[in-house]
C-alpha cells in the first residue's frame, strides 16, 4: 500500500512510522526544517518511540516538503493537520483540512482521503457535498501527547467511519501494524465516528475535573485529599487510574474538543457537557487563589508543559493560572528548558535552575520533580501521586 500523510506533528508522525513498518509511506510537511530534521532523522517532537522509530533502517518512509509529489504518491493521503476551536465562531477551525483536500484534488481528483485531524460531527458528510466526492473518510486517533507511536502500536481500539469494503482495507492496515494484533475493530458511520473522538475526550476531561473538584474540596475542607481518592479508587468501577489533580487540564485536544462537544449541544438539552468546560475555568480561578493568599512578591512557574517527558505547553493550564497571578500585580518568572527565547508572555524567563529557586517567593509546579526537593517548603503543587 502506498500511504501519503500530511502534516507531521504527533498525529502524523506517529501515523507515518507506524504504517512504515509494513506500507510505503511519504510523509509530509510545509515547514522546511522540520522535513531536513526528519531526514536526518531528528524527532521535531519528544517522543521516545518515535525516536527509536526515525533510528531503525528497515521502514518505508521517505520526508518531503513536496507537496504534488505526495499526492500522486498516494492510495490513501492521511490529512493530519492542526483544528483548532475558534471561540469566536464556536467551532473549529478547519481551514487546514479544506485547504489539503482542495488543493490534493486539483491534482489528483480521485485522491481518497483519510482525515486523523479531530473534526465537529457532521464534518465529513458535509465535505463529501462540499466536494462533491465521497473518498472521505475519518478514522479518529486516541493519542497521547509524548507517547504517541506507542498507542498507535497498543492502540486501545481502532475506528473507521465507514461500513464498506475499503473501510475495513484501512482498518486492516493499521491493525496489522499494531503490535499485539488484538485490539477491537469498530467500522462506523462518520458522523459516529466524530462523536466517538470528541466524547472520549470529553469522558477523559470530565474525569480529570471531578477529581481536581474533590481535590478543591478537601484543600478548602483541611482534608487529606490523597487519602479519599486511594479510597474512591478502590471501588473497581472507578478505578485508581487517571485521578492525579491538577490545576486543570490542557494540551492540544481535551479543551478544543469539550468546547466544540459543548457547541455541538446546541439546542439539545445537557448540564454535563457544559459543566466540564466550565469547570476547567473554576478550577483555575482556585488555584490562582491560593497561590495569592501565600503573598508572594514573585512567583516562579517550574515548566510550562503539561507532564513529564512532554515539550508540549499549547493550553497547559499552568498558563491560565500565570495570567491570573500576573493580572493581580504579581511578578511572574518561568523555568522552563525547552524555551529559547528570553520571555514568555511578557514574563522573564531565567536559564538557570538555582537562580530560579532563589529568587522565587512560590514555586509553582503542575507535577513535582525531585530537583525540587530541596526548596520543598517553596513549592505549590496539587500533584499527589508523582505520575500522570
Amino acid at each position: 500500500m502506498k500511504i501519503s500523510v500530511v502534516g507531521l506533528g504527533y498525529v502524523g508522525l506517529a501515523n507515518a512510522l507506524l504504517l512504515a513498518q509494513r506500507e510505503n509511506v511519504k510523509a509530509y510537511d510545509l515547514l522546511d526544517e522540520k522535513i531536513e530534521n526528519l531526514k536526518n532523522r531528528v524527532s521535531p517532537i519528544e517522543d521516545e518511540q518515535i525516536s527509536a522509530f526515525l533510528e531503525r533502517s528497515d521502514l518505508h518512509v521517505t520526508f518531503t516538503n513536496d507537496f504534488e509529489e505526495t499526492v500522486k504518491f498516494a492510495n490513501y493521503l492521511i490529512i493530519a493537520t492542526p483544528t483548532d476551536y475558534d471561540e469566536k465562531k464556536n467551532y473549529f477551525d478547519t481551514s487546514t483540512v479544506e485547504t489539503v483536500i482542495e488543493k490534493a484534488l486539483a491534482i489528483k481528483p480521485e485522491t481518497c482521503f483519510i482525515i486523523k485531524s479531530t473534526i465537529p460531527v457532521g464534518y465529513t458528510d458535509s465535505l463529501k457535498k462540499k466536494y462533491n466526492t465521497d473518498n472521505i473518510i475519518f478514522s479518529p486517533e486516541f493519542l497521547r501527547e509524548g507517547k504517541a507511536l506507542y498507542d498507535n502500536l497498543y492502540p486501545s481500539r481502532i475506528i473507521v467511519g465507514e461500513c464498506s469494503e475499503r473501510a475495513q482495507e484501512i482498518a486492516d492496515m493499521f491493525f496489522k501494524n499494531t503490535v499485539e494484533q488484538n485490539c477491537e475493530v469498530l467500522l462506523t458511520h462518520s458522523a459516529e465516528a466524530e462523536a466517538v473522538k470528541l466524547f472520549s475526550n470529553t469522558y477523559l476531561a470530565l474525569r480529570v475535573a471531578y477529581f481536581n473538584e474533590l481535590d478543591t474540596y478537601a484543600e478548602v475542607r483541611g482534608l487529606d485529599a490523597k487519602q479519599i481518592i486511594e479510597g474512591v479508587g478502590l471501588d473497581p468501577r472507578i478505578g485508581s487510574h487517571y485521578n492525579n489533580p491538577s490545576f486543570g487540564y490542557g494540551g492540544y485536544c481535551l479543551p478544543k474538543d469539550t468546547k466544540q462537544l459543548r457547541a455541538n449541544y446546541d439546542q439539545v438539552p445537557n448540564n454535563i457537557i457544559g459543566a466540564i468546560v466550565d469547570a476547567n475555568t473554576t478550577r483555575k480561578d482556585f488555584i490562582a487563589e491560593q497561590i495569592l493568599a501565600k503573598q508572594p512578591d514573585i512567583v516562579g512557574i517550574y515548566r510550562l508543559t503539561m507532564k513529564a517527558n512532554s515539550d508540549n505547553f499549547r493550553y497547559s493550564s499552568i498558563q491560565g493560572i500565570m495570567k491570573r497571578l500576573k493580572a493581580k500585580g504579581i511578578e511572574v518568572v518561568v523555568f522552563e528548558p525547552t524555551l529559547k527565547e528570553d520571555s514568555f508572555y511578557n514574563s522573564k524567563v531565567i536559564k538557570e535552575l538555582e537562580e530560579f529557586k532563589t529568587m522565587s517567593d512560590v514555586i509553582v509546579s503542575n507535577r513535582f520533580e525531585d530537583e525540587l526537593e530541596d526548596v520543598k517548603e517553596k513549592v505549590y503543587t496539587r500533584d499527589l501521586f508523582g505520575r500522570d
